[in-house]
Protein backbone atom coordinates (compact mmCIF):
# COMPACT_ATOMS: atom_id res chain seq x y z
CA UNK A 1 0.00 0.00 0.00
CA UNK A 2 1.47 3.44 -0.91
CA UNK A 3 2.20 5.91 1.87
CA UNK A 4 -0.58 8.40 2.64
CA UNK A 5 0.10 11.89 1.35
CA UNK A 6 -0.09 15.09 3.41
CA UNK A 7 -2.78 17.63 2.63
CA UNK A 8 -0.16 20.33 1.95
CA UNK A 9 3.36 21.38 2.80
CA UNK A 10 4.63 24.47 4.62
CA UNK A 11 7.99 26.08 3.86
CA UNK A 12 10.01 27.10 6.93
CA UNK A 13 13.12 29.25 6.38
CA UNK A 14 15.74 30.03 9.03
CA UNK A 15 18.86 32.19 9.27
CA UNK A 16 22.28 30.60 8.88
CA UNK A 17 23.84 29.64 12.26
CA UNK A 18 26.87 31.83 11.51
CA UNK A 19 24.53 34.84 11.79
CA UNK A 20 23.23 33.90 15.25
CA UNK A 21 25.16 34.31 18.51
CA UNK A 22 25.58 31.13 20.61
CA UNK A 23 24.28 28.91 17.77
CA UNK A 24 26.61 26.49 15.98
CA UNK A 25 24.32 23.89 14.40
CA UNK A 26 21.82 24.38 11.58
CA UNK A 27 18.50 24.81 13.33
CA UNK A 28 16.36 23.30 10.58
CA UNK A 29 18.26 19.99 10.77
CA UNK A 30 17.29 19.28 14.40
CA UNK A 31 13.79 20.61 15.07
CA UNK A 32 12.44 19.05 18.25
CA UNK A 33 9.11 20.78 18.95
CA UNK A 34 6.68 23.35 17.55
CA UNK A 35 3.84 25.53 18.79
CA UNK A 36 1.93 28.51 17.43
CA UNK A 37 0.29 31.74 18.59
CA UNK A 38 -1.50 33.53 15.78
CA UNK A 39 0.97 34.31 13.02
CA UNK A 40 3.97 33.50 15.22
CA UNK A 41 5.36 29.97 14.96
CA UNK A 42 7.75 28.91 17.71
CA UNK A 43 10.19 26.03 17.16
CA UNK A 44 13.28 24.77 18.89
CA UNK A 45 16.46 22.95 17.99
CA UNK A 46 17.71 20.52 20.62
CA UNK A 47 21.33 21.63 20.02
CA UNK A 48 20.90 25.25 21.20
CA UNK A 49 19.90 27.17 24.34
CA UNK A 50 17.07 29.09 22.75
CA UNK A 51 13.73 29.19 20.98
CA UNK A 52 13.19 30.25 17.37
CA UNK A 53 10.28 32.20 15.93
CA UNK A 54 9.04 32.38 12.37
CA UNK A 55 6.20 34.56 11.08
CA UNK A 56 3.91 34.15 8.11
CA UNK A 57 5.22 35.66 4.88
CA UNK A 58 2.32 34.36 2.78
CA UNK A 59 0.15 31.26 2.77
CA UNK A 60 2.38 28.22 3.15
CA UNK A 61 5.60 30.20 3.60
CA UNK A 62 7.08 31.21 6.97
CA UNK A 63 10.33 33.06 7.66
CA UNK A 64 11.58 36.32 9.25
CA UNK A 65 13.54 34.14 11.65
CA UNK A 66 14.29 35.47 15.14
CA UNK A 67 16.30 33.46 17.69
CA UNK A 68 15.59 34.06 21.39
CA UNK A 69 18.58 32.99 23.48
CA UNK A 70 17.14 32.05 26.87
CA UNK A 71 20.50 32.78 28.50
CA UNK A 72 19.74 36.48 27.93
CA UNK A 73 16.59 36.12 30.04
CA UNK A 74 17.44 33.36 32.53
CA UNK A 75 20.63 32.77 34.52
CA UNK A 76 21.36 29.32 33.10
CA UNK A 77 23.73 27.15 35.19
CA UNK A 78 25.75 26.18 32.09
CA UNK A 79 25.54 29.61 30.48
CA UNK A 80 23.99 30.72 27.17
CA UNK A 81 26.15 28.29 25.16
CA UNK A 82 25.25 25.18 27.17
CA UNK A 83 22.92 22.77 25.40
CA UNK A 84 19.37 22.84 26.79
CA UNK A 85 17.90 19.99 24.74
CA UNK A 86 14.58 21.81 24.57
CA UNK A 87 12.01 19.19 23.65
CA UNK A 88 8.68 20.73 24.58
CA UNK A 89 6.94 24.00 23.64
CA UNK A 90 3.31 25.02 24.05
CA UNK A 91 1.40 28.29 23.75
CA UNK A 92 -1.40 28.91 26.24
CA UNK A 93 -2.79 32.26 25.18
CA UNK A 94 -0.03 34.85 25.65
CA UNK A 95 2.14 32.43 27.63
CA UNK A 96 4.81 30.07 26.30
CA UNK A 97 5.63 26.88 28.20
CA UNK A 98 9.15 25.52 27.62
CA UNK A 99 10.86 22.39 28.90
CA UNK A 100 14.23 20.74 28.53
CA UNK A 101 14.48 16.97 28.35
CA UNK A 102 15.85 16.57 31.91
CA UNK A 103 17.71 13.57 30.51
CA UNK A 104 21.21 12.14 30.75
CA UNK A 105 23.45 11.73 27.72
CA UNK A 106 25.81 8.86 26.90
CA UNK A 107 29.04 9.57 25.03
CA UNK A 108 29.28 8.56 21.37
CA UNK A 109 31.71 6.34 19.49
CA UNK A 110 32.88 8.43 16.52
CA UNK A 111 34.57 6.27 13.86
CA UNK A 112 37.47 8.11 12.30
CA UNK A 113 38.02 10.13 15.45
CA UNK A 114 38.15 7.30 18.00
CA UNK A 115 39.97 4.02 17.75
CA UNK A 116 38.12 1.00 19.15
CA UNK A 117 39.41 1.41 22.71
CA UNK A 118 38.76 5.17 22.74
CA UNK A 119 35.26 4.51 21.46
CA UNK A 120 34.66 2.04 24.28
CA UNK A 121 35.78 4.64 26.82
CA UNK A 122 33.58 7.30 25.23
CA UNK A 123 30.57 5.01 25.48
CA UNK A 124 31.18 4.61 29.21
CA UNK A 125 30.83 8.35 29.88
CA UNK A 126 27.44 9.63 31.00
CA UNK A 127 27.01 13.39 31.05
CA UNK A 128 24.62 15.74 32.81
CA UNK A 129 23.90 19.02 31.02
CA UNK A 130 22.41 21.25 33.75
CA UNK A 131 20.66 23.49 31.22
CA UNK A 132 18.47 20.48 30.34
CA UNK A 133 16.76 20.87 33.72
CA UNK A 134 14.74 23.85 32.48
CA UNK A 135 10.96 24.13 32.83
CA UNK A 136 9.38 27.55 32.48
CA UNK A 137 6.34 29.61 31.65
CA UNK A 138 7.29 32.85 29.88
CA UNK A 139 5.08 35.77 28.80
CA UNK A 140 4.73 36.46 25.10
CA UNK A 141 4.89 40.16 24.29
CA UNK A 142 3.11 41.40 21.18
CA UNK A 143 5.35 43.50 18.95
CA UNK A 144 5.06 44.83 15.41
CA UNK A 145 7.02 41.92 13.96
CA UNK A 146 5.26 39.19 15.96
CA UNK A 147 5.17 37.77 19.47
CA UNK A 148 8.44 37.81 21.42
CA UNK A 149 9.56 35.87 24.49
CA UNK A 150 10.05 38.31 27.36
CA UNK A 151 11.12 38.19 31.01
CA UNK A 152 8.08 40.30 31.83
CA UNK A 153 5.16 41.98 30.11
CA UNK A 154 3.17 44.41 32.22
CA UNK A 155 2.27 42.60 35.42
CA UNK A 156 3.09 39.18 33.95
CA UNK A 157 6.44 37.69 34.93
CA UNK A 158 8.29 34.69 33.59
CA UNK A 159 8.86 31.89 36.08
CA UNK A 160 10.82 28.65 36.02
CA UNK A 161 11.75 25.86 38.39
CA UNK A 162 14.95 26.29 40.38
CA UNK A 163 18.04 25.30 38.40
CA UNK A 164 21.23 23.88 39.90
CA UNK A 165 24.47 22.64 38.36
CA UNK A 166 24.23 19.06 39.59
CA UNK A 167 20.58 18.38 40.33
CA UNK A 168 17.02 19.09 39.28
CA UNK A 169 14.07 19.54 41.64
CA UNK A 170 11.84 17.76 39.12
CA UNK A 171 14.08 14.70 39.26
CA UNK A 172 13.98 15.00 43.05
CA UNK A 173 10.18 14.97 43.12
CA UNK A 174 10.29 11.65 41.24
CA UNK A 175 13.14 10.06 43.18
CA UNK A 176 10.87 7.73 45.17
CA UNK A 177 8.43 6.95 42.40
CA UNK A 178 7.97 3.16 42.13
CA UNK A 179 7.66 3.30 38.33
CA UNK A 180 10.13 6.02 37.34
CA UNK A 181 12.90 6.05 39.97
CA UNK A 182 14.77 3.07 38.43
CA UNK A 183 15.07 4.99 35.13
CA UNK A 184 16.31 8.37 36.41
CA UNK A 185 20.01 7.43 36.08
CA UNK A 186 19.67 5.79 32.66
CA UNK A 187 20.59 7.88 29.59
CA UNK A 188 17.97 9.01 27.14
CA UNK A 189 17.22 6.79 24.15
CA UNK A 190 18.02 3.74 26.32
CA UNK A 191 14.58 3.81 27.99
CA UNK A 192 15.91 6.33 30.49
CA UNK A 193 13.94 9.32 31.74
CA UNK A 194 13.45 11.75 28.85
CA UNK A 195 10.82 14.50 28.44
CA UNK A 196 9.84 15.10 24.82
CA UNK A 197 6.45 16.78 24.83
CA UNK A 198 4.45 19.27 26.88
CA UNK A 199 1.22 21.23 27.04
CA UNK A 200 0.15 23.80 29.59
CA UNK A 201 -3.29 25.16 30.40
CA UNK A 202 -3.63 27.67 33.22
CA UNK A 203 -1.56 26.37 36.12
CA UNK A 204 -1.66 22.74 34.88
CA UNK A 205 1.18 21.32 32.78
CA UNK A 206 1.50 17.86 31.25
CA UNK A 207 4.90 16.41 30.32
CA UNK A 208 5.11 13.49 27.88
CA UNK A 209 8.01 11.07 28.32
CA UNK A 210 9.87 9.44 25.45
CA UNK A 211 11.16 7.09 28.07
CA UNK A 212 10.65 5.09 30.06
CA UNK A 213 7.98 3.03 28.34
CA UNK A 214 6.51 0.57 30.83
CA UNK A 215 5.16 -2.69 29.38
CA UNK A 216 4.07 -0.94 26.17
CA UNK A 217 2.67 2.07 28.08
CA UNK A 218 3.89 5.65 27.58
CA UNK A 219 4.01 7.98 30.59
CA UNK A 220 2.55 11.47 30.91
CA UNK A 221 3.24 13.45 34.09
CA UNK A 222 0.92 16.23 35.25
CA UNK A 223 1.71 19.10 37.64
CA UNK A 224 -0.34 21.95 39.10
CA UNK A 225 2.10 24.84 39.31
CA UNK A 226 2.26 27.78 41.69
CA UNK A 227 4.66 30.72 41.72
CA UNK A 228 6.63 31.05 44.97
CA UNK A 229 7.45 34.31 46.75
CA UNK A 230 10.88 34.11 45.08
CA UNK A 231 9.19 33.96 41.67
CA UNK A 232 9.95 30.27 41.04
CA UNK A 233 7.62 27.70 39.55
CA UNK A 234 6.85 24.88 41.95
CA UNK A 235 4.12 22.23 41.80
CA UNK A 236 1.73 22.13 44.69
CA UNK A 237 1.16 18.97 46.67
CA UNK A 238 -1.86 17.03 45.51
CA UNK A 239 -4.36 14.83 47.33
CA UNK A 240 -1.92 11.96 47.88
CA UNK A 241 0.89 14.22 49.11
CA UNK A 242 2.84 13.93 45.86
CA UNK A 243 3.55 16.89 43.59
CA UNK A 244 2.48 15.16 40.38
CA UNK A 245 -0.03 12.88 38.75
CA UNK A 246 1.05 9.98 36.57
CA UNK A 247 -0.89 8.74 33.55
CA UNK A 248 0.03 5.55 31.66
CA UNK A 249 -1.21 5.30 28.07
CA UNK A 250 -1.40 2.02 26.11
CA UNK A 251 0.74 3.35 23.23
CA UNK A 252 1.82 0.10 21.65
CA UNK A 253 5.34 0.35 23.04
CA UNK A 254 6.08 3.83 21.68
CA UNK A 255 7.22 6.83 23.69
CA UNK A 256 5.90 10.39 23.51
CA UNK A 257 7.41 12.78 20.95
CA UNK A 258 4.98 15.69 21.30
CA UNK A 259 1.64 16.70 22.79
CA UNK A 260 -1.07 19.05 21.47
CA UNK A 261 -4.41 20.12 22.93
CA UNK A 262 -7.42 19.68 20.64
CA UNK A 263 -10.53 20.96 22.40
CA UNK A 264 -11.12 18.74 25.43
CA UNK A 265 -8.75 16.08 24.09
CA UNK A 266 -5.00 15.57 24.01
CA UNK A 267 -3.23 14.51 20.82
CA UNK A 268 -0.14 12.40 21.51
CA UNK A 269 2.55 12.00 18.86
CA UNK A 270 4.57 8.84 19.57
CA UNK A 271 7.68 7.17 18.21
CA UNK A 272 10.57 4.86 19.09
CA UNK A 273 12.15 5.08 22.52
CA UNK A 274 15.66 4.31 21.33
CA UNK A 275 17.79 6.12 18.75
CA UNK A 276 16.80 3.50 16.19
CA UNK A 277 14.25 4.06 13.45
CA UNK A 278 10.65 2.94 13.81
CA UNK A 279 7.00 3.77 13.24
CA UNK A 280 5.34 6.90 14.54
CA UNK A 281 1.67 7.37 15.43
CA UNK A 282 -0.85 9.93 16.63
CA UNK A 283 -3.28 9.07 19.41
CA UNK A 284 -6.24 10.96 20.89
CA UNK A 285 -6.80 10.89 24.67
CA UNK A 286 -10.43 11.95 25.06
CA UNK A 287 -11.35 14.24 27.96
CA UNK A 288 -7.84 14.36 29.44
CA UNK A 289 -8.40 17.62 31.32
CA UNK A 290 -11.20 15.99 33.32
CA UNK A 291 -8.81 13.41 34.85
CA UNK A 292 -7.65 14.52 38.30
CA UNK A 293 -5.96 11.44 39.69
CA UNK A 294 -3.09 9.16 38.74
CA UNK A 295 -3.89 5.95 36.95
CA UNK A 296 -4.02 3.94 33.78
CA UNK A 297 -5.64 5.58 30.78
CA UNK A 298 -8.38 3.12 29.81
CA UNK A 299 -8.18 1.80 26.25
CA UNK A 300 -11.65 3.15 25.47
CA UNK A 301 -10.40 6.71 26.19
CA UNK A 302 -7.55 6.38 23.68
CA UNK A 303 -8.11 6.37 19.92
CA UNK A 304 -5.50 5.66 17.26
CA UNK A 305 -5.77 8.64 14.90
CA UNK A 306 -3.00 8.14 12.35
CA UNK A 307 0.11 6.19 11.49
CA UNK A 308 2.77 8.50 10.10
CA UNK A 309 4.59 7.29 6.95
CA UNK A 310 7.73 5.34 7.85
CA UNK A 311 10.82 6.47 5.93
CA UNK A 312 13.59 4.63 7.76
CA UNK A 313 16.57 6.76 8.71
CA UNK A 314 14.96 10.05 7.60
CA UNK A 315 11.90 12.21 8.36
CA UNK A 316 11.28 11.35 12.00
CA UNK A 317 8.12 13.17 13.24
CA UNK A 318 9.09 15.36 16.22
CA UNK A 319 6.51 18.12 16.56
CA UNK A 320 2.75 18.53 16.17
CA UNK A 321 0.63 21.72 16.24
CA UNK A 322 -2.90 22.57 15.18
CA UNK A 323 -3.11 24.42 11.83
CA UNK A 324 -6.40 26.38 11.86
CA UNK A 325 -6.27 27.29 8.16
CA UNK A 326 -7.15 23.65 7.37
CA UNK A 327 -10.10 21.94 9.02
CA UNK A 328 -8.72 19.24 11.37
CA UNK A 329 -5.29 20.19 10.05
CA UNK A 330 -2.05 19.78 11.99
CA UNK A 331 1.50 20.74 11.08
CA UNK A 332 4.07 17.98 11.63
CA UNK A 333 7.78 18.90 11.67
CA UNK A 334 10.63 16.41 11.33
CA UNK A 335 14.09 15.61 12.64
CA UNK A 336 16.69 13.92 10.38
CA UNK A 337 15.07 15.43 7.27
CA UNK A 338 15.35 13.74 3.89
CA UNK A 339 17.14 15.66 1.15
CA UNK A 340 13.89 16.32 -0.72
CA UNK A 341 12.56 18.03 2.44
CA UNK A 342 15.38 20.60 2.12
CA UNK A 343 14.64 22.52 -1.11
CA UNK A 344 17.01 25.43 -0.35
CA UNK A 345 19.75 26.24 2.21
CA UNK A 346 18.37 26.75 5.74
CA UNK A 347 14.90 25.73 4.54
CA UNK A 348 12.78 22.74 5.47
CA UNK A 349 9.30 21.57 4.50
CA UNK A 350 6.75 20.61 7.13
CA UNK A 351 3.60 18.62 6.34
CA UNK A 352 -0.05 19.47 7.00
CA UNK A 353 -1.97 16.33 7.90
CA UNK A 354 -5.73 16.16 8.32
CA UNK A 355 -6.48 14.09 11.42
CA UNK A 356 -9.86 12.72 12.48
Amino acid sequence: MPDPKPHATVTLTFRHPDDIAHVEAAIHDDISSVTRHGDSLFLCCDETAGVDRLTRIRDGVWGNHVHFNLGAIVDLPDGPDGEMDIEGLDCDGDWLWITGSHSLKRGKFKPGKHDLQEGLAAMARIKRDPNRYFLARMPLQEREDGFAIAAEDGDRRGAWIEMKEKSSPLIGWLSDDPHLAPFLDIPSKENGFDIEGMVGRGNRVWLGLRGPVLRDHAVILEFEMTVTKKGRLKPRKLEDGLRYRKHLLPSGGEGVRDLEVDGDDLLVLTGPVTAGDGRSDVWRWAGFKGVHRSGMVPPEALTHVAEMPYRGAVDHPEGLVRWPEVGNGFLVVYDSPASERLPEPETILGDIWVLD
